[in-house]
């Protein structure tokens, strides 16, 4: 078994860290709300005060951190995680960033003999707690070959895609397609409800057939139910499209698509919806249509 530090212990990082504990591992684990801390301490892990004191105790040091600018000042700012250098030492960063602040990480954290593997995970809260996540990752074979099995204990898919970076671009094609899918069975279910007819039957006609996608499977029965919590909140959904724009900008390609879901996302946050699951852009279709899925019209 390995020691293993997990930095970032929100919605996603939590079951993330259990599920390293229930396989077996030693936990090292940090948070800026120290209330999570105390209940992972409680259950059997080892608690630090610094992203540098995780890292200079462990084997491998996971981040999961809401966006780039946090996970380079926890990976390479003063007390950071490049301070707690040690041979052999890996990081493994979990978040959604930008890929050019992936690859400027590691080639930091290589001055100081740390690998580097950015692993963005797909599966929201439930494959967190499930340990089935999707991990793309990016960075040295070696180095992603040693983490393996840690990684197992997380997800189910882990597939290493090429260099670093990789991983993040990989992440940036997976939020393409999960907001297209977003966007359009939120579409299918006001058509439905303001044509008359009752959505939970167009799903069950629609959910195996061309149209089957995994937010048809996992998402109209708490749509129905008006229980539109994360999830993955909207804001952070908002936030990875905003880097998937800026992905295509700086490769010269044209993401019409993305654009248009990005400004749907951006009208949920205007009208104080961040905090809801992503699912719940499905708010800002009703209120153009002037129906309420789930409710009679």
């Amino acid at each position: 078994m390995t020691t293993v530090g997990y930095i970032g212990l929100g919605l996603m990082g939590a079951p993330i860290a259990r599920n390293l504990m229930k396989a077996g591992h030693t936990l090292v684990v940090h948070n800026r709300s120290r209330a999570i801390v105390d209940q992972l301490v409680a259950e059997g892990a080892r608690a630090a005060f610094s992203p540098r004191e995780v890292a200079a105790q462990v084997e491998i040091v996971f981040t999961n951190l809401p966006d780039s600018p946090d996970v380079e000042q926890v990976a390479l700012g003063p007390d950071g995680i490049i301070e707690g250098a040690h041979p052999g030492l890996i990081f493994i960063d979990n978040s959604t960033i930008k890929p050019e602040t992936a690859r400027h990480i590691a080639a930091e954290l290589a001055k100081a003999g740390i690998a580097a593997l950015d692993a963005p995970v797909s599966g929201g809260d439930v494959g967190a707690r499930a340990g089935t996540l999707a991990i793309m990752v990016g960075g040295e074979e070696a180095a992603f070959q040693t983490a393996l099995p840690v990684l197992q204990a997380m997800g189910k898919t882990i597939t290493h895609i090429g260099a670093s970076g990789a991983g993040q671009v990989t992440k940036a094609a997976n939020q393409i397609m999960v907001v297209a899918q977003m966007l359009g069975m939120a579409e299918a279910l006001v058509l439905s409800q303001k044509a008359g007819v009752d959505p939970e039957r167009v799903v069950q006609a629609i959910s195996r057939g061309a149209a089957q996608c995994w937010a048809l499977d996992t998402k109209p029965q708490r749509i129905f139910r008006r229980e539109l919590t994360p999830g993955f909140k909207a804001h952070m959904q908002h936030k990875d499209l905003n880097i998937v724009l800026d992905t295509g900008n700086a490769y010269g390609i044209p993401l019409p698509l993305t654009a248009l879901a990005q400004q749907l996302y951006r009208a949920m946050l205007a009208a104080g919806n961040g905090h809801l699951d992503n699912s719940a852009v499905i708010t800002v279709l009703e209120a153009l249509a002037g129906v309420t899925v789930g409710k009679a019209e």
